[in-house]
């Protein structure tokens, strides 16, 4: 992943050094489980544990002689032993330790991106009670519908994040496991009991049966949510660039003093940081086609997931990190114009009240069909030549022996609409 987008603590998860020690960890772990079993002797089981590390330079001048990553990182470790080395990747075959090691380090970043998901989370339900009231136009197909307010756009996304918290949790704790088993997973030359101990020392749950690899549905899974998540940070970010478009301009990122929105027009303020959530949403969802092809593996395994896998695990969790916490920067610091949004609400006339005069007719006996037709022409008519609509119904004479000048008074308060937020606010838990 490039540097750019990749935050310093999910760049350690990922590091070459890292990955090392999580296969150091997990061979220390199958050697303390064998010494359970009565196989290793405790005096060479602290040896190990005392003793065994490794030198990067070293394991890439045995790898460039091996061409095997695997293989030169135990016989870098055995190096740093003495005749307690032959119990390293005792019993055990490469994927073994790798995939288990993986398990640890999917461990570390979802415990970061799960912070990350629970912060957007609360500052969401924090400006929807800020804003529930500020009232604003609600769009369908891009165009005025019926007021709505930025408070309660603000609580769906709440909502969408809960669901995502939700489905994390669950593809998380699912690739938060380990295997032991061997070279066709069949535990020939270690037992079940082995595993068992070295996932819970590790803090992992152990896969109840492989082929030697971890079933790769599992990771197809998981990067299928981040995938999703991507997207509603996207559909987020795209609603935000909507609304700071001049014409509409109800919301704004937030634009320091120093900072320049183009080389050649310097009034430009875009919402480059919108932007680009949206372009990195693109590249999360690309992820998915190789994982899914992943799945398909030559019998009880081959090598062709591995080189997929180097680069979509890092790169998905530290990109959805990333962009979490770049969507929840850019939310703490959004400008939002409450005088700008109820300016837009009167833009069309009262045309947005339509609904409502025709309820109103319906209630005051009309069939619908005729309250329809009654209504629309003066839509039109307002539409058409730019007329008010509010100012139309009030001066229909039709419209006037139905309804009174209070009841065409509420009809175009835009309290109306709001008026059952809180029911809502209350079914989301928002307090």
């Amino acid at each position: 992943m490039l540097e750019r987008y990749a935050r310093p603590a999910m760049a350690d998860i990922w590091s070459l050094e890292n990955q090392y020690n999580t296969w150091l960890e997990v061979e220390i772990a199958i050697d303390q489980a064998w010494a359970e079993q009565g196989l290793i002797p405790a005096d060479d089981l602290k040896a190990i544990q005392k003793n065994a590390g490794f030198d990067l330079k070293r394991i890439d001048e045995i790898e460039s002689q091996t061409q095997h990553d695997v293989v030169a990182f135990t016989r870098a470790v055995s190096e740093t032993l003495g005749d307690e080395k032959k119990w390293i990747h005792y019993g055990v075959t490469s994927t073994d330790v790798v995939d288990t090691a993986n398990g640890v380090r999917l461990k570390q970043a979802n415990k970061l991106i799960s912070s990350d998901l629970k912060e957007l989370q609360k500052l969401l339900k924090s400006q929807a009670i800020q804003y529930k009231d500020t009232v604003m136009i609600g769009r369908t197909h891009g165009v005025h519908a019926e007021p709505t307010s930025w408070g309660f756009k603000l609580a769906r996304w709440y909502d969408e994040i809960r669901r995502h918290i939700e489905r994390f949790e669950r593809v998380a704790a699912a690739v938060e496991v380990g295997q032991v088993s061997g070279a066709v997973g069949t535990f020939a030359n270690i037992s079940p009991e082995v595993e068992e101990s070295v996932c819970a020392s590790l803090g992992l749950n152990n896969q109840p049966i492989t082929s030697q690899v971890l079933p790769r549905d599992l990771y197809a899974d998981y990067l299928s949510i981040i995938a999703l998540i991507g997207s509603s940070l996207e559909s987020f970010a795209t609603e935000i660039r909507s609304l700071q478009r001049t014409e509409i301009r109800e919301v704004q990122e937030f634009f320091d003093k120093k900072q320049k929105g183009s080389s050649a027009m310097p009034h430009k303020r875009n919402p480059i940081g919108c932007e680009n959530i949206s372009g990195l949403a693109r590249v999360l969802r690309g992820y998915l086609v190789p994982a899914y092809e992943d799945i398909t593996l030559w019998h009880e395994r081959d090598i062709s997931h591995s080189s997929v896998e180097r680069i979509v695990l890092p790169d998905a969790t530290t990109l959805l990190d990333y962009l979490l916490t770049r969507f929840t920067k850019i939310l703490q610091t959004l400008e939002v114009y409450p005088d700008r949004m109820a300016e837009n609400v009167n833009k069309t006339g009262g045309l947005i009240y339509s609904q409502r005069v025709l309820l109103m007719l319906i209630d005051a006996g009309l069939s619908r069909e005729k309250a329809y037709d009654l209504v629309q022409p003066l839509t039109k008519k307002a539409w058409d030549e730019g007329l008010s609509f509010e100012q139309l119904v009030k001066e229909s004479p039709k419209i006037k022996e139905l309804l009174s000048p209070d009841h065409l008074a509420d009809a175009f308060d835009y309290h109306y609409h709001l008026r059952r937020i809180n029911e809502v606010f209350t079914r989301l838990g928002i307090h």
